[in-house]
């Protein structure tokens, strides 16, 4: 594995980690407040799952876009995290609106704040694969 997509892997994760928290349980706490009935009580989620699967993500997140660099700047991020952010927010919001009684709020609030946190990410990669490295290569 290469330096840059071992970096871009942890700058990921780390900054995915921040991001899921402070929607879920800063930005959207009232609205699972309102839906409690939906979702485990506290003590019964599986909190682990969380970081087993944002360690899954921001590696395959980082795996991908490295495959497909060219070196294009920021837009190149702004550009992967969007079309990520189509095909993952998209149906994960609005099928789980199909198929769960929560809020079309709670859907479209996945939806967008989801598609801002992937354009981050995707920004963080194209600042980390642009970095220069010692030897003065991109």
């Amino acid at each position: 594995m290469n330096r840059k997509l071992i970096i871009g892997f942890i700058a990921v994760f780390v900054v995915f980690m921040i991001l899921d928290y402070l929607i879920h349980n800063v930005l959207l706490a009232s609205l699972y407040e309102e839906t409690e009935h939906l979702w485990r009580p506290a003590e019964e989620m599986k909190s682990w799952i969380f970081f087993i699967t944002g360690l899954f993500f921001a590696f395959f997140f980082t795996l991908i876009f490295s495959k497909g660099y060219e070196g294009k700047g920021i837009m190149e991020g702004v550009r992967y995290g969007l079309y990520v952010a189509l095909l993952v927010h998209v149906p994960g919001a609005y099928v789980s609106y199909a198929v769960m009684p929560i809020p079309y709020a709670l859907a479209l609030q996945w939806f967008l704040y989801g598609t801002i946190q992937f354009i981050l990410l995707g920004i963080l990669l194209a600042l980390v694969y642009s970095a220069k490295t010692k030897e003065g290569t991109a």
